[in-house]
């Protein structure tokens, strides 16, 4: 994978086509900008009860989108990335239809995971408290066979996605065939959505167990064996995810989202400091993605408060998830939690541009932390063109994330890319992927509790960040090629002097 920002966006959100036109768009006025994407789903169906994450056939793209071909010709263009959802598949697929239809003579009877298969003996109200759901609620929908046999099926997220028996014959052929179908369009990546949820055991909070790392190893090697790189996807605990790094390709830092809005209203780069001191350096960097911004990665341990504490006091998350309410003149709090449907216990859904009241400063540099920290950084494509709040999408399907998931013509994105916001913002991308000291070595520098300050160094090239939370006073400044520069972030140019 290579060392450039990479693009994470939906095929027909942004563009308004399929894969060919935003192939086209990538080749045309993005040209060069990103050194890989990250194609949300894609397969058949796009538009179920998750937006693409409760496919029904995921071997099969969407053919309103294109097909396999179009698939491999952009994967020819720019390192390809796509998810595959490990947990679950449609209640809509053919598979649990037939089992639905047929019972234990379906070929698929072991596929879908029902409540006996992890409970034989039954469960005791202290079991099933146990078990660790990011929704409100227990993970179980019932469903009746065509017989009349009725089971209680595992429903980590909602009724229409059943959750796959990954470890019997059949949920290992059926993710294996996944695999097969993206390995033939050459893609590099793959994101192994809500994994976290994949192994289910009695006693246990079925979540992130030992097995699960087992299984995340073993799916990796099947990876592996095909030329494909792995991330995990996990929303957790911050001592977790480091845990986590350690076993897997790669992690995302879920951390750095909220962490940099902290600093920006408590005017401290404390917090954010220590994260950066211990943080994962196998991580892919995002401020914004097609989910909420996470609280659950800086606060407490919710299994034990008490001896856990968080990156930031549990007052100041308060507060912080507070501040962000006002900063998008009250948005977020129509979509988020209870006010909306699909939601997260550990996400405020808002656009990162309104998390920051649209402050076209602070919101480059916050991308410029994000740029400057170890990894591979990855920028979602409301966020690449200073998206706001889309609250009409929001009333129409009550979803709280569609608040950040906007459809973008071919015309609203050629006005976007001509707001000098979004210029800067190209241009300090093209910094970050052209600059040679960005493949050297990184070094937080000592600065005071009110600042931050980095430097990248590879032989004589240099580039450094310092940031002033209390005034936003900055320089961003390097030295390539013998010649010294300053990029400025009011007009996003360089300045070059001998």
């Amino acid at each position: 994978m290579k060392n450039q920002v990479q693009l994470i966006t939906y095929v027909d959100r942004f563009g308004g086509g399929g894969l060919r036109e935003l192939r086209a768009l990538l080749n045309g006025p993005l040209r060069g900008v990103f050194g890989g994407v990250h194609l949300l789903p894609f397969f058949h169906k796009i538009d179920g009860a998750d937006a693409g994450f409760d496919p029904i056939d995921h071997t099969q793209v969407d053919a309103r989108l294109g097909d396999w071909a179009d698939v491999r010709a952009l994967a020819d263009d720019v390192d390809l990335m796509a998810d595959v959802i490990v947990n679950h598949m449609s209640t809509d697929s053919p598979q649990f239809r037939d089992w639905v239809e047929r019972g234990d003579a379906s070929p698929f009877a072991g596929l879908f995971l029902t409540f006996d298969a992890v409970f034989p003996q039954g469960a005791t109200e202290r079991e099933l408290l146990t078990v660790y759901r990011p929704r409100p609620g227990l993970p179980f929908t019932t469903v009746t066979l065509q017989g009349g046999q009725r089971k209680i099926l595992w429903t980590t997220f909602t009724p229409q996605q059943a959750d796959i028996d990954v470890r019997h014959p059949a949920g290992r052929a059926y993710l294996d065939g996944i695999l097969q179908a993206l390995a033939d369009a050459h893609v590099r990546m793959v994101r192994l959505d809500a994994v976290g949820y994949a192994i289910k055991q009695a006693g246990t909070s079925c979540f992130m167990m030992p097995q699960t790392f087992d299984f995340i190893a073993e799916f990796a090697a099947m990876a592996k064996a095909r030329g494909i790189e792995v991330l995990v996807e996990i929303h957790s605990y911050h001592q977790r995810q480091i845990e986590i790094a350690r076993a897997v390709d790669w992690v995302y830092d879920f951390a750095l989202p909220p962490l940099v809005l902290h600093a920006f209203n408590f005017h401290t780069a404390e917090p954010l400091k220590r994260w950066i001191g211990m943080r994962p350096n196998n991580a892919l960097t995002v401020l914004d993605t097609h989910d909420g911004i996470g609280i659950i990665d800086i606060g407490a341990d919710a299994a034990d408060r008490a001896g856990h504490p968080g990156l930031v006091p549990d007052d100041e998350l308060d507060q912080l998830v507070e501040r962000i309410h006002q900063a998008s003149r009250g948005h977020s709090r129509r979509a988020t939690g209870a006010a909306a449907s699909n939601l997260d216990l550990y996400q405020v859904n808002c656009s990162f541009y309104d998390a920051l009241g649209r402050d076209d400063r602070a919101y480059l540099l916050a991308r410029a932390i994000q740029f400057f920290l170890p990894g591979v950084p990855q920028v979602y494509y409301v966020g690449l063109l200073a998206g706001e709040n889309d609250m009409a999408l929001l009333s129409r399907t009550g979803v709280g994330r569609d608040i950040n998931r906007s459809h973008y013509s071919r015309g609203e994105i050629a006005a976007a890319l001509e707001r000098p916001v979004v210029q800067r913002l190209l241009a300090l991308i093209r910094l970050r992927n052209q600059h040679p000291a960005f493949n050297g070595r990184f070094a937080l520098r000592e600065s005071g509790p009110h600042a931050l300050a980095m430097a990248w160094t590879a032989g004589d090239d240099e580039v450094t960040l310092e940031v002033d939370f209390r005034n936003l006073d900055h320089r961003l400044s390097g030295r390539t090629n013998g010649q010294a520069f300053v990029w400025r972030f009011d007009d996003g140019s360089l300045s070059v002097t001998p």
